[in-house]
């Protein structure tokens, strides 16, 4: 027995999956508190039928034979009939599902199979409660009006923290997952690589000592060390062994700097190096500052100040400066791309780094500015709002800016401004409280 009471309990809702057990499943646990139900099991009767009587909700299935969930719902948002119809998603656990596809299309939320039923019903729920609010607009007092479009916006506002959430948690495991399955064979080769370097050592002393005592071994040996080219590979030998040395002190250094990126600590606040996250970032983003067949390298120019540990949550201030700075290098190359036959040939792609701290106000200042293509004023008033992309399709998703907001400004209390102008450069400044 469910304990859920949904508040609504009423209203049409239309189920389309052409899954037969699904389908009953569903219609009999929301037929049972209450709704109206109909349902069908492909996208073109969906459509007729939300056409022909409009129902309050519908749940969508993703994977359909004639056309799939997202064909569905653009259809149906294409219409003034059905376009403020909310659409809850359905998709299997084993399928490849895309969420920030499904919000931008218009989806209002998802359930997973197999479902839990009072999961369902406390987002059926919740979607027939906004839908009931959002008709109530027209009906409702002036000064009513601004208080319902606030309490959107906090539902929006807790849909993308929602989202971040999860992104974080994933991109957090899996880059702490990868840095743990790096250390263990690169432990394993620099152990190994400390013996081989003794044992090489060794073997070469031996042979010099048989070479002074033994100077004339044979015609057959002296051949053979003429064919090795014995005298150069004594030589080079070490050498090879301190570059892979230093590769896989490189490797550690990777490492290292995934795990600073991953830090995994939503729930409290720890004490942290900011200059710690820039640089783990800085070291992940490595091989897109490199010279590319568009552009040479991107310089980064770091200006640290004297910056003292401050309280925060650096797993997500990382994202932050993740964020930002791989922003910067998209604005790089798209100046190189649009201007490449009117840049100056000593033009340099930059990102300069500056740190500082405001003593009478105890804030510390991270600037991250770059001389790229800059934003016209129509970008610029509407960066950090949510699902917002300059960048074409599957290039962006529209909330790295307004996740960035929400961490620096709501989780620490601090500040997230910018300036820029077209083919100027942008400059982002965030303040954090040093306490």
């Amino acid at each position: 027995m469910n304990s859920y009471q949904p508040k609504t309990a009423q209203g049409i809702i239309l189920i389309v999956d052409d899954t037969a057990d699904s389908l009953r499943l569903l219609e009999a646990a929301l037929t049972r508190y209450g709704y109206e139900v109909r349902s069908t099991v492909n996208g073109s009767m969906a459509l007729m039928a939300a056409k022909a009587v409009a129902p309050d909700l519908i749940l969508l299935d993703i994977k359909m034979p004639d056309m799939n969930g997202y064909d569905v719902c653009s259809a149906l948002k294409a219409s003034p009939v059905t376009r403020d119809i909310p659409i809850i998603f359905i998709s299997a656990l084993d399928e490849v599902f895309d969420k920030v596809k499904a919000f931008a299309l218009g989806g209002a939320d998802y359930i997973t199979k197999p479902f839990q039923f009072e999961e369902v019903l406390a987002r059926v729920d919740h979607q027939l409660t906004i839908r009931q609010l959002t008709q109530g607009l027209e009906q409702r007092v002036e000064e009513r009006t601004a208080q319902l479009k606030q309490t959107l916006q906090e539902l929006q506002q807790a849909q993308v923290q929602l989202i971040q959430i999860e992104k974080m948690a994933t991109l957090g495991q899996l880059v702490a997952a990868v840095a743990h399955e790096i250390n263990n064979p690169v432990g394993f080769i620099n152990g190994n690589l400390s013996c081989a370097k003794d044992y090489t050592n060794d073997l070469i002393s031996l042979l010099r000592l048989y070479q002074d005592k033994f100077p004339h071994p044979g015609s057959e040996i002296e051949q053979e060390s003429q064919d090795i080219e014995l005298d150069y590979l004594i030589e080079d030998l070490p050498s090879i062994l301190s570059s892979m040395k230093k590769g896989v002190d490189r490797l550690f250094q990777l490492s290292s700097s995934l795990r600073t990126f991953s830090r995994l600590d939503a729930h409290t606040k720890v004490v942290f190096n900011i200059h710690d996250g820039i640089d783990s970032t800085l070291l992940i983003l490595k091989h897109r500052l490199k010279a590319n067949d568009k552009r040479p390298a991107i310089e980064v120019i770091k200006n640290y100040g004297e910056l003292p540990p401050i309280e925060c949550y650096p797993g997500q201030l990382n994202q932050v400066f993740m964020n930002l700075i791989a922003n910067a290098i998209d604005a790089l190359d798209e100046l190189q791309t649009k201007k490449s036959n009117e840049l100056n040939k000593d033009y340099l792609p930059q990102i300069k780094i500056d740190t500082d701290i405001q003593y009478d106000k105890e804030i510390v200042i991270i600037r991250i500015r770059d001389n790229g293509i800059g934003m016209p004023s129509k970008v610029k008033d509407c960066i950090f709002d949510n699902f917002f992309t300059t960048k074409p399709v599957g290039k962006g998703t529209g909330l790295g800016l307004s996740i960035a907001r929400q961490i620096v400004v709501e989780k620490h209390g601090g500040s997230l401004n910018f300036s820029s102008a077209p083919e100027q450069g942008t400059e982002f400044v965030i303040e954090l409280p040093m306490s």
